[in-house]
């Protein structure tokens, strides 16, 4: 009984131990990651003067001067910084939208259906996956010239369909939480394979679906390459191209506390989306750790 109740002890003592060093090691990275947030934060609030004299944890009293002096073109070029946000927003939420329907539906049509060239397909699309983007950049954009789409949303927009990333990752999750029992019970209760997908396989999808189209908005919202060789229009670009150019400013008009107040003014955004789908995020953890 002595040598029961010993360990017992030392089981008990491992277990705490570990979740002692779990929760250091956690809040060691949580401070690592939100630590880079606050220097942002606290830049944004400070002089261009002020910043070159070095890095300050006390925030300083300019916030609204620097966001005062941003929207109203002083000391650089006037930025359609409000133009830039609704493009930023619109081209991210339906790439987002887009790119979550439809390889959901392909990630369906490689799950739920038995054809010759199955196999085939799926390894077909990891493999255009491993292309970058610069390769095919140059063919990309002759084929937006000579269907005189340039300077225009609908290239960046409409190729986000095709995600080879985003269908791996569905096809994935549909192997683990998506049983072919239930799609052959929904065919004999006589629903349509429309109706079976968007009725049954997406709610079923719903914490997939919120991460991928949080990668997919934050992907899109942060796209400098592609945006800047398409749009050309100062009212038509996205908030990093925007950025970028007021950092290029000249040296004689550069201020810092506009650049930091640009960088808060487009990550706001992004923080809004996760905190909108970041409990779809937490249902699908929990599911994953019942089914274990």
């Amino acid at each position: 009984m002595g040598n029961n109740k010993k360990t017992k002890l030392k089981k008990g003592m491992n277990v705490k131990a570990r979740r002692t060093i779990a929760y250091i090691v956690l809040v060691l990275i949580s401070f690592l990651c939100l630590f880079w947030f606050y220097v942002l934060f606290i830049n944004a609030t400070r002089t261009h003067a002020e910043l070159t004299k070095g890095f300050t944890p006390i925030p300083g009293s300019n916030l609204w001067t620097n966001w005062k002096n941003l929207s109203a073109g002083r000391a650089a070029s006037a930025l359609p910084i409000w133009y830039g946000l609704f493009n930023s927003f619109f081209i991210s939420t339906l790439s987002a939208a887009l790119c979550t329907y439809f390889s959901t539906m392909t990630a369906y049509a490689i799950h739920a259906y038995e054809f010759k060239l199955k196999k085939f397909m799926f390894t077909f699309i990891l493999m255009i996956m491993m292309i970058p983007t610069q390769v095919t950049a140059l063919g990309f954009l002759q084929l937006v010239g000579k269907m005189k789409l340039d300077d225009s949303f609908i290239p960046l927009i409409v190729p986000s369909i095709a995600a080879p990333i985003t269908f791996f990752y569905m096809k994935q999750y549909m192997e683990s939480s998506l049983p072919l029992s239930l799609i052959e019970a929904a065919r004999i209760d006589g629903s349509g394979e429309f109706r079976t997908f968007n009725s049954i396989v997406l709610p079923l999808m719903k914490p997939a679906i919120a991460v991928q189209a949080i990668f997919t908005f934050v992907s899109s919202w942060n796209n400098y390459f592609t945006p800047a060789l398409i749009l050309h229009t100062d009212k038509k670009k996205t908030l990093p191209i925007l950025i970028a150019q007021l950092r290029s400013t000249d040296w004689l008009k550069f201020d810092m506390g506009q650049v930091y107040v640009m960088i808060v003014f487009s990550i706001l955004p992004i923080i809004l989306i996760y905190m909108f789908l970041s409990k779809y995020i937490v249902q699908g953890v929990a599911m994953g750790s019942v089914k274990g």
